[in-house]
């Protein structure tokens, strides 16, 4: 960048790819270890006003170390909304569904004045009393607090769950890579804060920080969905995927609000028909299209179903699941459903079974009041080609408290 900080008088460039690889450049010095100042000073000389389609095409883990300490890691993404605030443009579109009751994008808005109230109403007052005085009740109402604001993990999956797989059909993979380790860092954030004060021992800076933490990263993240994230869907995505998105949101939902309404867009071009009544041949029976769908719903077992290019195929969708699946991860790469904190798991998996190095892999975890068992087993043709893999999750606390025998009817 030498060629240009000379001038600082320098009008911003117009050429799209020449400001995109300034853009990156800005960037790196960022990642490198120059002074925010002085890189915002590069960016406002040489960039002025940024668009969320330029946004839409920075991918950080094209300049950053994957490798660098979380802390460095979530200090350079703080700094990153430093650089763009203030200075996006505004995008222009004839129609602003947004602004409609139940919307999912008013739905989102409307979620963030309610966390933006929790957060300057309730945590930065509960703090100022908590730093000022940290006696049992002021520890108490800094814990409720943080309850109610895991609440924040259902607005987080929504966007991660809903609107990220739609942006990836368009080639937008920023938010997802970004936002999504982002959001990750803001919930383990709000759970320790949770575990520090439930097991308040007198170590009052050290909430003070992760507080101090959660109430700068909740605000800037409202700062980049409202300004970023939002404006880059509502440009890409079609009205008919909003409706789905809205469909679907009820399914994960809602974080201290609900929508405001149901959403009546202008047009609506989704096909609900009921599906094919058509008949499978298959070598050991014979069903229909429904009877299919339905026996694979009524199993008491959540079922995924993942091609041999890693392509998510298929899921179950029973009474009760285990782990939230929403129909936007269809056609969606396995990897991007994941946090990108343990994709490297699911590639070695893959991986494993892709060369024939295993068949089935086994997983148990307790999660909120269920004792999951998840199992992977790699699906592979007559000739043992591998086709792909299924996902086989179960809740196994009702069977683990089975004992002696039962051999009549209750």
């Amino acid at each position: 960048m030498s060629e240009f900080i000379n001038n600082r008088e320098r009008q911003p460039i117009a050429d799209n790819t020449e400001r995109l690889e300034i853009l990156k450049q800005i960037f790196k010095d960022l990642y490198n270890g120059k002074n925010v100042k002085e890189v915002k000073a590069h960016f406002d000389a040489f960039i002025g006003k940024v668009t969320v389609e330029e946004i839409s095409k920075l991918r950080h883990e094209e300049m950053m170390d994957n490798d660098l300490p979380v802390a460095e890691i979530q200090r350079l993404y703080s700094m990153h909304t430093d650089i763009f605030r203030g200075s996006i443009e505004e995008t222009e579109r004839a129609k602003h569904p947004e602004n409609e009751p139940g919307h999912p994008v008013h739905t989102f808005v409307l979620e963030n004045k309610e966390i933006e109230m929790h957060i300057k109403n309730k945590v930065q007052v509960h703090l100022d009393m908590f730093i000022a005085d940290d006696s049992p009740e002021n520890v108490f109402k800094l814990l409720e607090d943080c309850n109610l604001l895991l609440d924040i993990d259902k607005h987080y999956s929504r966007k991660e769950n809903l609107i990220f797989p739609y942006l990836e059909k368009y080639g937008i993979y920023g938010p997802t890579n970004n936002m999504w380790r982002i959001d990750d860092f803001i919930r383990d954030s709000i759970k320790d804060a949770k575990q520090k004060l439930t097991q308040y021992n007198g170590e009052k800076q050290a909430v003070v920080g992760v507080a101090n933490f959660i109430i700068q990263e909740v605000l800037n993240m409202i700062y980049r969905e409202e300004n970023i994230l939002f404006p880059m869907a509502l440009q890409n995505l079609t009205e008919d995927e909003w409706v789905k998105i809205a469909h679907e949101s009820d399914e994960i939902g809602f974080c201290l609000t609900e929508p405001a309404d149901v959403w009546k867009p202008e047009r609506n071009k989704i096909d609900e028909n009921a599906i094919s009544e058509g008949y499978i041949k298959m070598e050991t029976g014979l069903l229909s299209l429904k009877q299919l769908e339905l026996l694979l719903n009524h199993l008491p077992v959540d079922i995924t179903f993942i091609d041999q290019d890693d392509v998510v195929r298929y899921f179950s969708h029973g009474k009760e699941r285990i782990f939230a699946r929403t129909k936007a991860v269809i056609g969606r790469t396995v990897q991007n459903c994941h946090p990108p904190r343990s994709v490297h798991v699911v590639e070695e998996l893959l991986a494993d079974f892709k060369s024939g190095k295993k068949d089935d892999e086994d997983f148990y975890i307790k999660f909120r009041d269920k004792y999951v068992y998840i199992r992977y087993f790699a699906v592979r043709d007559q000739n043992g080609e591998y086709v792909g893999t299924l996902e086989f999750t179960q809740n196994i606390d009702p069977i683990q408290a089975i004992n002696g025998e039962k051999r009549i009817l209750s």
